[in-house]
């Protein structure tokens, strides 16, 4: 019983010391992962993958997402200048790859900045106005510190299962496998993948307004993640997926393009 309190208390201690704000949506979020020590380990990861990786050769590719991921990344650090945020701007180190894979339609972004593209995306983002969707997206997870957010909510999800498997030290093993199995279940539907699917509708919203500073048209976003829709195939159910569906996601973004648009007038 101690031990079961004392996990809770911890847990509570955590969430209450590590809340942040995140910019633009203002959103409450926990995050108590040392940003350095996240950084570290991103950029170690981030290397390895470039390491295994074959990186494009297209000079006129690399350019493209190289300029307009600048656009994005400087639209971003204004932002934070605008809003007191010198200090956090110190720790992103922007780096983008192009990487040789015309079979994966992807592109990530690691904390800190560290961003890489799969030429299988480009040609569904077409021009510049759709790789400034992928590329808005990508940075806006950086800025909202995505990356932290989620390791910490996998952090307090395993001290949630320390916290039970305690609690249940008396119960036959067989009975404490099958309900440590249905937690594990419940945590993923219950607490990660809704956060995931929060980060990404947030990373839309910031995205827009990004690319938007950045001087490209947001309403660009609507006909991407159409022919996004168009080439992803089967999917599963967006209360199982990480993603939301791109149906959910179009409809969130319609109803944001107002507010990037009035950023986008401004050039």
């Amino acid at each position: 019983m101690f031990n079961c309190r004392f996990l809770a208390l911890l847990i509570t201690l955590m969430l209450f010391v590590s809340c942040s704000t995140v910019p633009i949506t203002g959103r409450k979020q926990v995050s108590f992962i040392p940003q350095n020590q996240l950084i570290a380990s991103s950029l170690e990861a981030y290397s390895q993958l470039l390491s295994q990786s074959k990186l494009s050769t297209d000079t006129a590719k690399k350019k493209m997402v190289v300029d307009v991921g600048t656009k994005i990344a400087s639209s971003a650090e204004q932002f934070m200048r605008e809003n007191g945020m010198e200090k956090e701007i110190e720790t992103y180190h922007w780096e983008f790859n192009l990487i040789e894979d015309d079979k994966t339609i992807n592109a990530f972004c690691m904390p800190g900045g560290k961003i890489a593209v799969y030429t299988g995306i480009l040609p569904v983002t077409q021009d510049e106005n759709g790789l400034a969707v992928v590329l808005g997206h990508e940075v806006a997870h950086a800025l909202a510190n995505h990356g932290g957010e989620r390791m910490s909510q996998m952090m307090l999800a395993q001290l949630g299962a320390t916290s039970l498997s305690v609690a249940l030290s008396s119960q036959p093993a067989l009975a404490k496998d099958l309900i440590m199995q249905a937690y594990g279940v419940g945590a993923n539907v219950g607490v990660l993948l809704p956060y995931s699917r929060r980060h990404e509708l947030e990373a839309d919203r910031i995205g827009l307004i990004l690319m938007a500073r950045g001087g490209y048209d947001p309403r660009t976003a609507i006909p991407f993640w159409q022919r996004m829709n168009n080439v992803g195939g089967e999917r599963p159910p967006e209360f199982l997926s990480t993603h939301p569906t791109p149906e959910k996601r179009i409809e969130d973004i319609q109803k944001e393009i107002p507010e990037a648009m009035k950023y986008y007038k401004q050039f």
